[in-house]
C-alpha cells in the first residue's frame, strides 16, 4: 500500500468530496460545455467548488480535470491545451485546499470505445499518459481513475497513473444488469476488484451510476475480492430531467443515512458523486466523525 494511503487510513474512514459537474452548472456552466475549459475562463468558480468542499469537511478533494484527456477535449477544440488545463486544475484545487485537504486529481473515461475501434489501445494509453503526467507535474497528491465502464480502458488509465508514482484510486460504475450490479460491459464487482488489484491500484472503488441504496452491497462485494482499501461515491439518487437539467431529489440527510452501512461494508473513503453538494459532505461528516477531531498530522503541509 502506498505510504500516503496508509497514513490517511490510520484514523478511520476518510471523507472525500462531492459532485463537480452539477456544482459548476449551478454556478453557470452551460449544459454541454466542457467543464475543464472553466479552469482558464472561470478559475474563481472552479476554486469556489473546491473551497466549499474543504469547508464542508472533505479531507480529499478532486480536481476539475475529469474530461481532461485529449480525446474528450478534442470535441471542444481544446486538445492542444491538455497540459495547461490539467496543470491549472490541480493548481486551483491546491489553492482552495490551503493545506487543509489532500488533492487527488480526477481522470475520467475518454468517451471513445475500444470495442468499436473508435480508438486504438496505443492511442488511448498515450492520452492517459499525457494527462497523468500533467496532473503529477501540477502537484497532485494522488490520482483517481473514476467512472469507468470498460475494464480495458480503466487498466490503461491505471497503468498511466501508476507511472507517476503517485497513489492511484481506480473506480468502476456498476449500474447495469438485472440487479444493477455490473458494469455496462457485464463485469461484476468481484471481477473488477481482482483485475484492478492485479493492475496495481492502491485503492479500489465504485462511483456514480446509482444512489446510496445498493452501494453497501457493491462495497461488500468489492471488499471480498481485494485487500486494497475501498473508495465509494454514490449519486444523490437517480436524476429527473427538469427544464433540460438533471434534478436530484435525495436530501443530504437521507444520503448521509447510508454512511455507516458503507463503512460497515468495508468502505475506507466515502464521498458523493452526481447531484451531491457541500451540504451532502457536511452531512456525511456529521455521521462519520461525530465527536471526533481530525489530526493535523493527517493533512498536507
Amino acid at each position: 500500500m502506498h505510504a500516503l494511503i496508509r497514513q490517511l487510513l490510520s484514523r478511520g474512514p476518510v471523507l472525500t468530496d462531492g459532485a463537480w459537474g452539477t456544482q459548476l452548472q449551478a454556478r453557470g456552466l452551460p449544459i454541454g460545455e466542457m467543464p475543464e475549459g472553466w479552469n482558464l475562463s472561470h478559475p474563481e468558480d472552479v476554486c469556489g467548488v473546491a473551497r466549499a468542499y474543504v469547508a464542508a469537511g472533505s479531507r480529499i478533494i478532486l480536481t476539475n480535470t475529469f474530461g481532461g484527456n485529449r480525446c474528450r477535449l478534442e470535441a471542444a477544440g481544446l486538445s492542444d491545451r491538455v497540459r495547461e488545463l490539467n496543470l491549472r486544475g490541480v493548481e486551483l484545487s491546491r489553492k482552495a485546499a490551503e493545506g487543509r485537504a489532500w488533492v487527488f486529481a480526477s481522470i475520467g473515461p475518454s468517451g471513445k470505445m475500444l470495442l468499436a475501434d473508435e480508438i486504438t489501445r496505443d492511442e488511448l494509453g498515450a492520452a492517459f499518459e499525457q494527462q497523468a503526467a500533467a496532473l503529477a507535474e501540477g502537484g497532485a497528491d494522488g490520482l483517481v481513475v473514476e467512472t469507468m465502464g470498460d475494464l480495458d480502458e480503466a487498466l490503461l488509465a491505471v497503468a498511466a497513473a501508476r507511472a507517476t508514482d503517485l497513489p492511484v484510486v481506480a473506480c468502476m460504475v456498476f449500474d447495469s444488469g438485472k440487479n444493477r450490479d455490473q458494469t455496462i460491459m457485464g463485469l461484476t464487482p468481484e471481477e473488477a476488484a481482482k483485475a484492478l488489484t492485479d493492475a496495481g491500484a492502491d485503492v479500489i472503488g465504485a462511483n456514480c451510476g446509482r444512489g446510496m441504496g445498493g452501494f453497501a452491497l457493491i462495497c461488500a462485494r468489492l471488499r471480498s475480492a481485494t485487500d486494497r482499501p475501498i473508495w465509494i461515491k454514490p449519486n444523490a439518487g437517480l436524476p429527473e430531467i427538469v427544464d433540460g437539467r438533471a434534478a436530484y431529489r435525495t436530501s443530504p440527510e437521507e444520503f448521509a443515512g447510508g454512511a455507516q452501512a458503507l463503512v460497515a461494508a468495508g468502505a475506507s473513503f466515502v464521498g458523493g458523486c452526481c447531484g451531491t453538494s457541500p451540504d451532502f459532505i457536511q452531512a456525511l461528516d456529521q455521521k462519520l466523525h461525530a465527536g471526533t477531531q481530525v489530526s493535523p498530522l493527517l493533512l498536507p503541509g
